[in-house]
């Protein structure tokens, strides 16, 4: 297995597990500090449905990751190339946002937790 292989498979399972918290939030589980700048314990409606779409672009992000490293072969070479360092670019913002973020509880783990993420889209986009 390859580093870029290695880093996918890293990259995924972080993104399964921002996945599961993004479910627990849409179910309405009172762990708001976690996410979306940490204002609300609950998430309110608009927000939730903001956690709908993060699972979905989590899934993306996944697809992306797996074909650009090889795992599986869904898109043509150029643009898994270019949706990699578009994944990487995102990943600094993300990190960045966690990073100030006023929550606590957010910036202590969201921020680590994209970091790493970002070197894994990183990984990944250079393969």
């Amino acid at each position: 297995m390859t580093l870029p292989q290695i880093a996918a498979i890293v990259a995924c399972a972080i993104l399964f597990g921002l996945g599961a918290l993004q479910a627990l939030l849409i179910a309405g589980a009172p762990l708001g500090r976690f996410a979306w700048g940490g204002q609300h314990e609950v998430l309110p409606r608009n927000l939730r449905i903001g956690s709908v779409v993060a699972i979905g672009l989590y899934v993306l992000f996944a697809l992306v990751l797996l074909d650009r490293s090889g795992l599986v072969s869904l898109v043509p070479d150029p643009l898994s190339g270019v949706a990699a360092w578009v994944l990487a670019a995102y990943g600094i913002v993300g990190t960045g946002m966690n990073a100030i973020s006023r929550s606590l509880p957010e910036r202590y783990l969201m921020t680590p937790l994209t970091a790493i993420l970002t070197i894994c889209f990183v990984v990944v986009a250079l393969a």
